[in-house]
């Protein structure tokens, strides 16, 4: 079970929100960066970013794992303008994580939107996430923004919908 919320503000020197999220449950969650680097905005991307279709972004391309099983892809976009020349646009680890990265940088996330949609998966997402084709995939895709409601960060993620199951808390008012 996963809750979007701990993955939203800064984390201090640890930074593994995912890691700790598997541990407290008694497991072990670890991800492999495949990908950091600029590319063109999607029209999806452009979407969430609020800049045009092939625009400049940086993206960092992960792979999550829980006790070794491939449990989902995550792919998080950065405006160009924002992330360009920072350890954002590499595949090195982060202290603190990218979200406290963001915050030193001037960037802290006051609201985020999220979207779920299931949807079968690609060649290429069930060869990652090791399933079959026919098998549906979750995908959940979130806006970060700031104070100004400008987004700072997307994150789209594709995961097994059988292994899956989404929590949400929301406080009224």
């Amino acid at each position: 079970m996963s809750a979007s919320v701990p993955y939203l503000g800064p984390q201090g020197a640890g930074g593994d929100v995912w890691g700790a999220e598997t541990a407290a449950r008694g497991r072990r969650g670890t991800q492999r960066i495949l990908h950091a680097g600029e590319v063109r905005a999607t029209a999806d991307v452009a979407a969430l970013l609020g800049v045009s279709e092939g625009d400049e972004v940086v993206v960092r391309r992960r792979i999550m794992f829980l006790d070794d099983e491939p449990w989902e892809l995550t792919d998080t976009y950065y405006p160009a303008r924002i992330a360009r020349g920072t350890g954002l646009a590499g595949t090195a680890k982060i202290r603190g994580g990218a979200v406290t990265l963001l915050a030193e940088l001037g960037y802290v996330g006051v609201r985020a939107r999220e979207e779920v949609a299931a949807r079968m998966p690609t060649e290429e997402e069930a060869a990652l996430l090791q399933t079959v084709p026919d098998e549906p995939v979750l995908r959940l895709t979130r806006a970060t923004l700031d104070a100004a409601d400008a987004p700072i960060q997307a994150d789209i993620m594709t995961m097994p919908a059988h292994r899956q199951r989404l929590r949400y808390e929301l406080r009224i008012g």
